[in-house]
């Protein structure tokens, strides 16, 4: 073992040159672009409220996005493939949830019904792993003081909660 080998080399790991910054600077700027321009032509749906599914693609954009600034191994033309596919695939699953009901239930949930007619629905909402205090803190933030005031609460596939009120 030589003489200092099993320390950290402080100065590589702060530090690596100014190429690497140019690098990262350069791609980076130009995987951005390269992705604003795949979400602009994708359409809205891509930057829509996000689902289970489009949640996974846009985690999926983000490591692509974040391994394309920081892998030297990477070229900025295979990362942008790499997020042209990623948007591609997104649009023709969408694509053909649009026109199919079976690929639709395949992708997306079902909005679940959690309160009906002012009474708690105990069952799906151990399903959805949801609490009480869950659903009253959004009835509150619709304006209303209680149960009574509710017909409804529904959990939609986005995970947001729709009050629909009595």
């Amino acid at each position: 073992m030589h003489e200092g080998e099993d320390e950290m080399d402080w100065q590589n790991m702060l530090f690596q040159g100014w190429p690497g910054i140019a690098r990262t600077l350069l791609v980076g700027t130009l995987a951005y672009v390269t992705l604003v321009l795949f979400l602009r032509i994708s359409g809205k749906r891509t930057l829509s409220k996000l689902n289970a599914f489009d949640l996974v693609v846009t985690v999926a954009l983000g490591s692509t996005l974040s391994a394309i600034l920081l892998q030297e191994s990477i070229a900025l033309a295979e990362g942008a493939t790499a997020l042209g596919l990623l948007i591609l695939l997104q649009y023709l699953v969408t694509f053909a949830s649009v026109r199919s009901n079976s690929v639709a239930k395949l992708i997306r949930s079902e909005p679940t019904l959690i309160v009906r007619s002012g009474s708690f629905c105990h069952d799906a909402m151990m399903r959805q792993r949801i609490t009480e205090d869950e659903i009253m803190s959004a009835v509150r933030s619709n304006g209303s003081q209680g149960l009574d005031e509710v017909e409804a609460v529904v959990l939609e596939s986005d995970g947001t909660l729709s009050i629909i009120k009595g």
